[in-house]
C-alpha cells in the first residue's frame, strides 16, 4: 500500500466546458524534528491540536479538500517528512513530483532555524518544476504565541532572508492557536495555481505572503509541545 501511496501522480484532472475542475497536488511539509509540522497538517486538514503527539517516523500523509471557487475542486496531499529523516537517501522518493513545500522551524529554538537553508537546498536539488524551477516554497514561522528567539524577531530581515534564498513567502504560525494556519496553505496554492496557469499572477504576490511579527496576533505565552 505504501508503494502505491509513494508512486502516486500529480495530476490535473480537467472536465468538459462548463463543469467543475478537480485538480491534485502534492505538498511537502519538512523540517527539524519537532517544529510542529504534524501540528500543523492536523490543524489544517482537521481544526484539531493536542500537545501530546508522537514524533513522525519516516513519513505521515493526509488529504485537504478545497473549494477553491465555483467551477474549481483543489485536493491537497500533504507529506509530513519525519525531522529525522535528515536529508537521506529516501527524501528524494518522498519528494517526488511534490509542486509545493512548506518548511517549519520553531521560534522559541533558533537552532532549527539554522538548519532551515540545508533543508531548502536539500528540497531544490531533488525535485523541480517541469521547467527546471525550484517548486513554491514558504517558511513557516511556528510556535509564534511562545517567546521568539533569533531572527524572527526581526521582520525586516526575515523578509531579506526569505528572499535570498527563494521562498515564496513566510508566515508566522501557531497550531496551537490557529494562527495564520490557513493563510499560510493558501498563499502556497496560490503561487501552485500560477505555476499551472490557472490564475493570473498579482504583482503584489510577495509582499502579501510576507507576515511581520507586528501582524501576528499572539497572545497566548503557554509553553506547547506541538
Amino acid at each position: 500500500m505504501l508503494l502505491q501511496i509513494l508512486l502516486l501522480p500529480v495530476l490535473t484532472i480537467m472536465s468538459p466546458s462548463g463543469e467543475k475542475r478537480e485538480h491534485l497536488y502534492k505538498i511537502l511539509v519538512i523540517g527539524e524534528l519537532g517544529t510542529g509540522k504534524t501540528s500543523f497538517i492536523k490543524r489544517y486538514v482537521h481544526q484539531f491540536f493536542s500537545q501530546n503527539y508522537r514524533a513522525t517516523i519516516g513519513v505521515d500523509f493526509a488529504l485537504k479538500v478545497l473549494h477553491w471557487d465555483a467551477n474549481t475542486i483543489v485536493r491537497l496531499q500533504l507529506w509530513d517528512i519525519a525531522g529525522q529523516e535528515r536529508f537521506g537517501n529516501m527524501t528524494r522518493v518522498y519528494y517526488k513530483e511534490a509542486v509545493g513545500a512548506f518548511i517549519v522551524f520553531d521560534v522559541t529554538r533558533s537552532g532549527t532555524f539554522d538548519c532551515v537553508s540545508k533543508w531548502k537546498e536539500d528540497l531544490d536539488s531533488k525535485v523541480q518544476l517541469p521547467d527546471g524551477s525550484p517548486i513554491p516554497c514558504i517558511l513557516l514561522a511556528n510556535k509564534c504565541d511562545q517567546e521568539k528567539q533569533g531572527i524572527v524577531t526581526q521582520p525586516e530581515r526575515m523578509d531579506e532572508y526569505v528572499r535570498e534564498n527563494g521562498f515564496a513567502g513566510w508566515f508566522e504560525t501557531s497550531a496551537k492557536e490557529n494562527i495564520n494556519i490557513d493563510e499560510a496553505a493558501r498563499a502556497l496554492v496560490n503561487k501552485i495555481l500560477i505555476n499551472d496557469k490557472l490564475i493570473t499572477a498579482d504583482a503584489n504576490d510577495a509582499e502579501k505572503f510576507n507576515l511581520s511579527a507586528a501582524d501576528a496576533s499572539a497572545d497566548a505565552k503557554n509553553k506547547c509541545s506541538c
